[in-house]
């Protein structure tokens, strides 16, 4: 940054929220979508969807179909999206959106599956299906195999998520113990061919792991999820652990797909807001994970030598990164909080009040775990400003209670839904 810009404060946190609304600007489905629309069908179009993203894309790709396809292509569909998660979008006129729970699945997530499911009876060779998939799809769309009730599906969802299993990990259960999962929806639409379109939050943008693939295939088996449900102890129900075992491979997969956004193409639009305000961008990478606090106590390490020997990136600048962390609770009372709120925390007791280190850590899609954060600031005299709150960053981090950490000096970032899922955002800005 030129000489003639100070960083104090106020200007880190305004160069971090543009950095970060850069990042969501050019992930947002309204700016990408028309650049994705097929050559029209001789029959008609469905469209279906799952994900935080999914009213967004079925906005988008309704106005898009009508602008290059005209009306002359019948075009109808479900998506389904998470509660609250299409709230000030326009709707699309000709495709239902549905809202269903997430992080946990709730009967509003069996049900979009079902008017899915119910949309793609009856498709000819003549028809097209666009499939809108984006992360937490896994949740807001769900039908489980025989032995699974709604109960059981949440009480696995729950135990997973708390479990410290990878995202990786978490997909491959849910794809093997679910009737729309892992290619079975495009099996379902055959003979109609079906263009999927994603929003990527998954670490290496793997196609078929977005959602959990409903309309992807992948190479993992029964066999897998059986060893990950062993290893981690998760509860599933000796009806549905039967039915695991004696489950037929995967469908091939059936179609196309494109990753319409994904994490590094919104850290290389972050990456270009920081150049036009004058600082050196440095991207680590888009698929960082493992324990969120971990992380936070590396990214203070990485900033401090940063600012001390100009590695690995020299100051003014900011350091990006993305990826999904990890949050292990190890059962008994804790606070409330997601992995960008525990990462922030743990970034901010690392530094220890170091000056000229600020940071902003967020999910993209507006929440960050369940809360209606979605992230959190790190500034230098945060623990002075807690302190003098009365709250302790180390109680907070040992209790995983980070929301209310940041609450109490108002350096939680709340945005409300993004309308878009490219996984997490983290700028770190060293002066």
């Amino acid at each position: 940054m030129s000489d003639r810009i100070a960083i104090d404060d106020a200007a880190a946190r305004r160069l971090l929220r543009l950095i970060h609304d850069a990042a969501i600007a050019a992930s947002q489905p309204a700016a990408i979508m028309h650049r994705h629309v097929p050559p029209p069908p001789a029959g008609r179009c469905v469209v279906i969807g799952a994900g935080k993203a999914a009213a967004a894309m079925a906005s988008a790709l309704d106005a898009a179909l009508l602008a290059q396809w005209g009306a002359q292509v019948p075009v109808s569909g479900v998506v389904a999206t998470r509660h609250g998660h299409a709230a000030g979008l326009p709707p699309p006129a000709r495709i239902a959106v549905v809202e269903a729970g997430h992080p946990v699945p709730d009967q509003h997530s069996l049900l979009a599956a079902q008017q899915i499911v119910a949309a793609l009876h009856g498709l000819t060779s003549q028809d097209l299906v666009i499939a809108l998939i984006s992360g937490g799809g896994s949740a807001c769309m769900e039908w489980p195999v025989d032995g699974m009730d709604l109960d059981a599906l949440q009480a696995l969802t729950r135990a997973m998520l708390e479990s410290g299993a990878s995202i990786a990990e978490i997909n491959t259960v849910r794809r093997h113990l679910s009737r729309v999962k892992g290619g079975r929806l495009a099996a379902l639409a055959a003979p109609a061919p079906v263009l999927t379109l994603l929003i990527s939050d998954v670490p290496g943008d793997d196609p078929a792991a977005i959602a959990s693939g409903p309309t992807l295939a992948d190479a993992t088996r029964a066999t897998d999820a059986l060893a990950i449900i062993a290893r981690h102890r998760l509860p599933v129900p000796e009806a549905a652990l039967a039915a695991l075992r004696a489950a037929p491979p995967l469908p091939p997969m059936r179609g196309e797909h494109r990753i319409i956004a994904s994490p590094r193409q919104a850290l290389t639009a972050a990456a270009d807001c920081a150049r036009q305000a004058g600082l050196t961008p440095l991207i680590l990478g888009d698929a960082l994970e493992g324990e969120a606090r971990e992380l936070g106590r590396a990214m203070a390490g990485i900033a401090r030598s940063a600012q001390t020997w100009g590695d690995p990136l020299r100051a003014p600048g900011v350091i990006l990164s993305g990826g999904e962390t990890t949050v292990t609770l190890a059962g008994g009372a804790y606070g409330r909080g997601g992995r960008n709120c525990e990462f922030a925390l743990a970034m901010t007791v690392a530094l220890d009040g170091a000056p000229g280190i600020w940071a902003l850590a967020a999910d993209s899609d507006g929440i960050d775990g369940s809360d209606d954060a979605a992230g959190a600031f790190v500034a230098p005299d945060t623990l002075a400003r807690a302190g003098a709150a009365g709250a302790s960053a180390a109680q907070a981090l040992a209790g995983h209670d980070s929301y209310s950490f940041f609450a109490a000096i108002d350096d939680l970032l709340i945005t409300g839904p993004s309308h878009t899922n490219v996984n997490d955002i983290r700028a770190v800005l060293v002066a």
